[in-house]
């Protein structure tokens, strides 16, 4: 019923994932491969297409009316898929999850306020919170027996007059985790008994591979809803990071007002129509379509672990619970970083993201975009396949 081997092509197209490629890593969409930025090559679901095709026939593109439906549209999906019950009232809408992290800290922070990011994290987190004059208190994981684990002990003897707010991103970006309940209520419990506020960045709360299961911090923490924000958005599920719209949403109206406030004193409170279509539908009709691309997905995260480990004897891959992005240790190959990133970028004429991006301990690793038609992930595979052939010797 849907193609996911189809591949289409993007180059020209004003997709940031092909034609920025030569600007940041020098690689021509003529010839490299990207694996770097977190979008799929993939088709929109059709309900999604439909949508936007009724919408650009009328010929009419006025200002978007909010009555409401978008909101719902989240909440019932949130329902439905994760078992998660809010009052669309809670919602607020953003230009996207980043942008609402923004604005999350200039709605309940000071500049030079403290932020807990557990690294290797999101590089985002890390833009964002300096861009807000903000700064970064790294609360690094510890990797054991093959999976990322917070050490709150540690994180509570560093903590500052200062620290005022944690980036949870759940699941995990880019280790994969899909943490558990167990681990949410610890977090949870430790913000509460320190004041902090707690943000949880569920972005790819609906990418879980292989029989792993969401659960949402205000599930699992229901107690700490009054110190709780959660960041949710259709486009990494849908492929519509174009849309440009994301949903912030917590069940404290001061917290919610602070949030509006900041929304509106930064001329955001009018709405993307092409955006709130794209997502509203996308909620509503692309079930059938998600259902059918996560298995696809796993079995790309399967090849890719599988083939990368066997190209590079050494090289050790996580073992995803959730997303699309591979994670990949380069440390046991022998090789130095750098020789390791010349391989990629200039045998293998791929862009994979860097792994110091995501802050301490990512230094060894690449992170790789698999959301990618099987033809074109096999074709990069092979490439890699070349550029450490001589390991193998």
């Amino acid at each position: 019923m849907f193609d996911f081997d189809r591949v289409i092509d993007r180059r020209g197209t004003h997709a940031s994932k092909w034609d920025m490629m030569a600007k940041l890593s020098g690689i021509t969409a003529a010839d490299g491969i990207p694996m770097w930025v977190a979008d799929m090559d993939f088709a929109a679901p059709p309900g999604v297409t439909e949508a936007l095709s009724a919408d650009v026939t009328r010929a009419v593109h006025g200002y978007y009316a909010d009555t409401g439906s978008w909101a719902t549209a989240a909440s019932e999906w949130l329902a439905r898929r994760h078992g998660l019950k809010i009052d669309p009232a809670w919602v607020s809408q953003t230009p996207g999850v980043v942008s609402g992290l923004g604005l999350i800290l200039q709605a309940v922070t000071e500049p030079g306020d403290e932020v807990v990011v557990f690294p290797p994290a999101y590089h985002a987190f890390r833009k964002i919170i300096l861009a807000n004059e903000r700064r970064i208190h790294d609360a690094q994981l510890v990797l054991r027996q093959g999976r990322y684990e917070m050490d709150l002990e540690a994180l509570g003897a560093k903590l500052t007059p200062r620290t005022k707010i944690v980036f949870f991103c759940s699941p995990h970006n880019p280790g994969g985790n899909v943490w558990s309940v167990e681990e949410i209520r610890a977090l949870a419990t430790f913000c509460a008994e320190r004041n902090l506020i707690l943000v949880s960045d569920e972005i790819h709360c609906d990418l879980v591979l292989n029989g792993a299961r969401h659960t949402p911090t205000l599930t699992a923490a229901p107690e700490i809803a009054d110190r709780l924000i959660t960041c949710i958005a259709a486009t990494k599920t849908f492929n519509l990071a174009g849309a440009h719209v994301g949903a912030c949403f917590t069940s404290n109206p001061v917290l919610k007002a602070k949030l509006d406030a900041r929304i509106a004193a930064s001329g955001l409170a009018s709405y993307n129509a092409f955006g709130m279509i794209a997502t509203e539908a996308a909620w509503r009709t692309g079930e059938a379509w998600l259902d059918a691309l996560l298995p696809y997905l796993a079995g790309n995260h399967d090849l890719l672990n599988t083939r990368i480990e066997r190209a590079a004897p050494g090289a050790r891959a996580m073992r995803l619970d959730a997303t699309y992005l591979g994670w990949v240790d380069f440390s046991g190959t022998g090789l130095a970083a750098a020789d390791v990133a010349a391989r990629v970028k200039d045998r293998a004429r791929i862009f994979a993201s860097p792994g110091e991006q995501f802050g301490p301990g990512g230094e060894t690793w690449l992170r790789f975009n698999f959301a990618t038609p099987r033809p074109l992930l096999n074709e990069a595979l092979d490439r890699l396949d070349e550029a450490f052939r001589d390991l193998r010797r």
